[in-house]
């Protein structure tokens, strides 16, 4: 199971980036104004692990799981519906992060809004994993199966936590303290 316990800490990791715009979030709706440039940093890791391996690990659901076990169809579907409205508000709020940073003039009730329609589709999508998808997998993955699911995870995802944590101590620290879905 060791491809399953990579995909829960990944989607654990996940879950903890959400928290820390969360707490982002939080701070916006108290009138400070946060550091526009790390929720920027955080996006685009959260765009780069989406399209390295949500994606990918869209196809092997559809592709191989389907063939096994058509039952899942409709969780498919939901899933795959689900990551393309994400996919959308996330790229709605990267727009909006590159307007701020671009100092154009973006009323900050609008970033507000669109902060938290994305973290709650984002915190919705990965409890539909973690009690739905997750438990298909275990379920329906054999050893190499499993196998070919963990190389498919991002290469650069440790790598990237790195780079987080280097560039951004204070970041790192908040991402780490944060809660785990599985705790």
């Amino acid at each position: 199971m060791a491809s399953l316990n990579q995909l829960r800490r990944d989607h654990a990791n996940m879950a903890r980036l959400l928290h820390v715009l969360l707490i982002r979030h939080k701070n916006l709706t108290q009138g400070e104004r946060p550091d526009f440039h790390l929720i920027r940093e955080v996006v685009d890791y959260i765009l780069e692990y989406m399209e390295g391996f949500i994606m990918p690990l869209e196809r092997l659901y559809s592709e191989h799981l389907l063939a096994k076990a058509p039952e899942a169809e409709a969780l498919s579907r939901r899933m795959g519906e689900d990551y393309q409205a994400l996919r959308k508000r996330l790229n709605l709020l990267s727009e909006t992060l590159d307007m701020i940073l671009m100092d154009h003039v973006v009323p900050m009730d609008r970033f507000i809004d669109d902060l938290k329609t994305y973290l709650d589709a984002h915190n919705a999508y990965l409890k539909v994993e973690r009690e739905k998808l997750f438990p298909f997998l275990r379920e329906h993955l054999t050893a190499a199966e499993q196998k070919d699911l963990l190389k498919m995870l991002p290469d650069g995802t440790q790598a990237s936590l790195s780079q987080l944590r280097e560039d951004h101590p204070e970041l790192y620290a908040e991402f780490k303290a944060a809660p785990s879905p599985f705790a």
